[in-house]
């Protein structure tokens, strides 16, 4: 029996991976889909959860390594306008489907004068994916102004989840539910000229300290014990360590790049590289930030 018999117009077969990741690597999904109303997800996760086919859920890539065998699954992106809807309610809330794009998310409401998401400015990523991993730097977090997020589990059922039963830490939530459907926001009314001169600084702030225009999945450690991944990468002497076609990025060392010809595989003895040559020398022991599908 077909899998998804009846949801040919929603389903491709064998899509590489390398044309939606930012280090344009990794080998072919199975199955990738793209559902076009809930309801249609629904069915698509009811399906796979009876017949034990994983999940993986893909937002714009960016945060991203998919192995280079691909992936013995379902790819899901909420890519249709329907899991992309930005609403404004009242004078400070601001809800967004999963799908939403950060930067027009962000644009939307600097134009409305409603602060608060600048944190994410010049993160290239989606509102699901940002507050699963409470995206953010040194400006704030995402989970500083999310109020409630829309939800789905393994098996379908959907439900609602409200401060303070959200908890938001360092790149992490206790959310446990399998997909995210959106997520609500509480804003605060500001100038949208200040808005916009703060946007411009985090952007900057960016460019000029990460390596913007390669292929790379942005910070690939998290930072341990208050001590930035980076800085310990750099002290370890590793800035510029190539293994393959890919290396740890001169500008920024937590940061690994990816290079014509390389591997996710060249990438991954990479990551375990820089993990030994930390352990070794600083007796600490890094945590990836990106995530990776094996």
């Amino acid at each position: 029996m077909d899998l998804f018999a009846d949801l040919e117009k929603i389903v491709k077969h064998n899509v590489s991976m390398a044309e939606h990741t930012w280090f344009r690597l990794g080998g072919p999904a199975k199955y990738f889909v793209e559902p076009t109303s809930e309801d249609e997800l629904l069915e698509v996760v009811r399906r796979c959860h009876e017949n034990n086919v994983p999940i993986y859920i893909l937002g714009r890539g960016s945060n991203l390594l998919v192995a280079d065998k691909g992936v013995d699954g379902v790819v899901l992106r909420l890519s249709n306008p329907c899991f992309n809807l930005i609403e404004f309610h009242g004078e400070n809330t601001v809800r967004a489907g999963a799908g939403t794009d950060l930067s027009v998310l962000l644009g939307e409401c600097a134009r409305k004068g409603l602060s608060g998401l600048e944190c994410v400015a010049g993160i290239p990523g989606t509102v699901g994916g940002a507050v699963k991993i409470n995206a953010g730097g040194r400006f704030g977090d995402i989970g500083n102004v999310a109020q409630s997020v829309k939800l789905m589990d393994s098996s379908g059922y959907r439900f609602e989840r409200t401060r303070p039963d959200i908890f938001f830490g360092y790149r992490m939530t206790n959310i446990m539910a399998k997909f995210i459907l959106g997520a609500e926001f509480n804003m605060t009314p500001d100038d949208p000229e200040q808005i916009g001169r703060m946007i411009k600084e985090v952007w900057m702030l960016k460019k000029n300290t990460q390596p913007m225009n390669s292929r790379n999945a942005g910070c690939v450690f998290k930072n341990q014990r208050a001590i930035s991944a980076g800085a310990l990468i750099d002290k370890a002497g590793l800035k510029g360590t190539k293994i393959g076609g890919a290396s740890i990025s001169e500008r920024h060392a937590n940061f690994i790049v990816a290079q014509d010809g390389a591997t996710s595989q060249d990438v991954l003895d990479l990551i375990e590289h820089v993990r030994r040559a930390v352990r070794d020398r600083f007796d600490m022991e890094l945590e990836l930030e990106i995530e990776v599908w094996q």
